[in-house]
């Protein structure tokens, strides 16, 4: 059962404005693994959390570092979940999520599904 879908969409050029900047955003939104990715995949990165957020409803005090998205040998990209981010996806009954990437033409994009 579907429980909820989230889409974001980031400008990668305005995300690295972002960053630059703001220096402290990275550490804030992600994990060290994640750090060390270029800026569109930083950017693809962050939208996946936006849209991971919007297919739980969106709840405050969720923290960024509680989602990663970890890329699969075989390249297909997953989202690793803890903290407070597994506490609302439990709340809902999610047990999986299934999430796809792209960046293209300084667009980075995200969609997740939250499964149940």
């Amino acid at each position: 059962m579907i429980i909820g879908v989230g889409i974001d969409v980031v400008d990668v050029a305005r995300f690295e404005a972002a960053l630059t900047r703001t220096p402290a955003l990275r550490d804030r939104l992600f994990t060290a693994e994640e750090r060390t990715l270029g800026v569109a995949s930083l950017a693809a990165r962050f939208a996946a959390k936006e849209a991971l957020a919007k297919s739980l409803g969106a709840p405050s005090g969720m923290q960024w570092t509680d989602a990663w998205v970890v890329t699969h040998p075989s390249g297909r990209p997953f989202l690793e979940v803890r903290g407070s981010v597994q506490s609302r996806a439990s709340e809902l009954g999610v047990d999986a999520f299934h999430l796809s990437l792209s960046h293209d033409a300084g667009i980075a994009s995200a969609v997740v599904i939250a499964e149940g």
